[in-house]
């Protein structure tokens, strides 16, 4: 019985430890796996705070430039045909080259095959000499509204005399140039083809 006391006791001190380990340390140790994960996730979330924070500062800095170029673009593609607008700009630009006789003839907008935007067609026809219309040209192209070159055809100039049996053409050293310049509106609503919008009249009712 001596000898079976103390072993008795030692199994008894095992059982106590390994009931002391399940119930005591091995939560504590799952409590700290939690924490470590709960950790890693802050420090993750954390990192894409900043990045986010970063992304804000970054956005704020730059927009003062946003905003020109939205601005610009609203002026190279406004919210409406302008027609009256876009001729004056172009008579200045053709007073500006000395060009003349100097004629528009606009056809009717027409949607974009991507529904986006309206297109204006512009026949432009002007008479210059060669550096005159080179000028023309370069101030059409450095318009305030984005515009197109479809098309360009530039015969010689000249003066037409001569009476009901006669014809005479005398060169005068200038040049007669034909455009097809497309201009663009963001008012898909503006001619022919587009979608019913807000320029649209109202249908009387029982008509």
């Amino acid at each position: 019985m001596s000898r079976r006391g103390p072993l008795v006791a030692g199994a008894v001190s095992v059982v106590v430890a390994l009931l002391a380990l399940m119930l005591l340390v091995l939560p504590k140790m799952g409590q700290v796996s939690k924490a470590r994960d709960e950790l890693a996730q802050a420090h993750d979330q954390e990192a894409s705070l900043r990045a986010q924070v970063q992304a804000l500062q970054e956005a704020q800095a730059s927009a003062p430039k946003t905003k020109r170029q939205i601005a610009k673009i609203s002026g190279e593609i406004p919210p409406t045909v302008d027609q009256p607008g876009l001729i004056r700009l172009l008579t200045d630009a053709a007073d500006r080259s000395a060009v003349d006789p100097f004629t528009l003839s606009f056809s009717n907008p027409t949607l974009d095959t991507g529904g986006q935007f309206s297109v204006i067609p512009v026949q432009i026809t002007a008479n210059g000499t060669y550096f005159s219309l080179d000028e023309f040209l370069f101030r059409l192209e450095t318009l305030p509204r984005a515009a197109k070159v479809t098309a360009i055809t530039v015969a010689p100039g000249g003066e037409t005399t001569g009476t009901t049996t006669t014809t005479t053409t005398t060169s005068t050293g200038e040049l007669a140039m034909q455009l097809t310049v497309e201009f663009y509106t963001t008012d898909t609503s503006a001619g022919p083809g587009s979608q019913p919008g807000p320029t649209q009249s109202a249908t009387t009712p029982g008509a």
